[in-house]
């Protein structure tokens, strides 16, 4: 997460940049194969997204009402846990509101109540990603057209601006940032405040103690939570440890080398339990949890996975694998066939997401086409059903919504189901359909 959320809000490279910490950036259209910032993003909701530092004062965020189905807002700090403070599943988002974050480091404030905020949320580092997931209801254009202005609405203040104090700086544009604001306007003054991020392996072949140690001195540990306890005293022989300094001349030298392969089998390991049906019934409704609520076992799937989602009452993600248990190949093309009785049991809306498994990326395809749902496009049958086609070319009678495009290769495949808002009790007893090879 540290990765993430620094190339969210550092890098002018990433199509969904923020340009920089307390700026928001609203994605009007669906995320496509340019976005590389995040392994299996989503290609069915729309995001806004605010990357939120409190290192100087607490920061308000202030959102407006939605017109939409699904909305939900989802906090995540470099340790990976998740909390979802607002969702439309809660009755949330009819009505405007605020929202104040701060972290048991913000200087000069102790969580009291402001005039005007909401709702208060103590988050577990200092510098967040605070994430909107929004349903466009793209077949609605005159819905679509609310949601997409809700979404450029969205803002954030330091705390003193909010109350009417400081130096009442503008809203500015920055990076395409629809409505951003920010104390420093300078990206590279704003970058210099951290370590180089970059790729996970990457990091932890050239600069694993420099990173991690800034990591710990801006995150919040509980010494009686045992993940919480249990890095700190792994860290602790590398000599990192909240409140130390990163000195390269006095740090421990370590083999980046063999870290590096290191992770990069742990990596293999975790994406090979896509194809394991039993782990993932055990651990899908337990993924992307708060703290204290996630196993160790989960937390590593879906850092490698995918290191940010939604817990189960938000959205679940089965993973569709093959009849045959072979894993899914671009040597071949594939099928998945749903009756109406066997359509996902949502509250909301489903998809179904192609990816190179690997990096966890979009496949490129001139069509733009990377999954199949109400807002990336599908066609139902005469009787409800659907038919998904995997395939180089796209099968004669099968709608174009629901023809996943690949590139013929040897190329392993992931296809991953999101169900949102999801009717739990009917999951218990809902099967997640193959994909048969064609």
């Amino acid at each position: 997460m540290f990765n993430v959320n620094n190339t969210f809000a550092l890098d002018p490279d990433n199509p969904m940049t923020t340009g920089g910490y307390n700026r928001t950036f609203a994605s009007t259209e669906l995320a496509d194969h340019t976005l590389q910032a995040i392994a299996r993003p989503n290609n069915d909701t729309l995001y806004t997204i605010a990357l939120i530092d409190v290192t100087e004062e607490p920061v308000v965020l202030k959102m407006p009402a939605f017109d939409s189905t699904y909305v939900s807002l989802m906090v995540t700090a470099y340790d990976h846990y998740v909390n979802i403070p607002m969702s439309t599943t809660k009755g949330d988002f009819s009505e405007p509101a605020t929202m104040l974050f701060y972290s048991e480091r913000t200087p000069g404030y102790d969580g009291a109540l402001v005039e005007g905020v909401d709702m208060i949320v103590e988050t577990t580092g200092d510098f967040v990603s605070a994430v909107f997931r929004v349903m466009p209801h793209a077949a609605e254009p005159e819905r679509l057209e609310r949601n997409l202005a809700a979404m450029r609405r969205v803002d954030v203040e330091p705390l003193s601006e909010f109350l009417g104090r400081g130096d009442q700086e503008p809203h500015v544009r920055s990076w395409g940032s629809p409505r951003g604001i920010s104390r420093n306007l300078d990206l590279r003054e704003d970058s210099a405040r951290f370590p180089p991020h970059g790729s996970d392996f990457e990091v932890f072949e050239d600069r694993f103690i420099e990173v991690m140690q800034f990591v710990v001195n801006h995150t919040t540990f509980d010494p009686e939570d045992a993940l919480d306890a249990g890095l700190l005293a792994v860290l602790e022989p590398l000599g990192i440890a909240p409140g130390n300094t990163y000195d390269p001349d006095t740090a421990p030298e370590i083999d980046g080398d063999a870290l590096r392969a290191v992770a990069q089998r742990v990596a293999a390991e975790e994406l090979a339990k896509f194809g394991d049906q039993a782990f993932l019934d055990e651990n899908l409704t337990g993924l992307f949890q708060p703290k204290g609520q996630i196993t160790l076992e989960a937390q590593t799937f879906q850092s490698v996975a995918g290191p940010v989602g939604q817990p189960a009452d938000q959205a679940l993600y089965p993973a569709i694998l093959t009849e045959d248990g072979a894993p899914m190949n671009a040597l071949h093309d594939y099928e998945i066939v749903m009756t109406a009785e066997e359509l996902p049991p949502v509250n909301a809306f489903w998809s179904a997401t192609l990816y190179e498994n690997e990096t966890g990326f979009f496949i490129p395809n001139d069509r733009f086409k990377y999954s199949v749902g109400e807002n990336a496009g599908f066609k139902l049958d005469e009787d409800g059903g659907i038919r998904i086609v995997i395939a180089a070319e796209q099968p004669a009678g099968v709608p174009e919504e629901n023809w996943l495009p690949i590139n013929r290769q040897d190329m392993d495949l992931d296809i991953i189901m999101r169900l949102y808002a999801p009717d739990l009790e009917k999951y218990k007893s809902w099967t997640p359909p193959k994909a048969n090879k064609l």
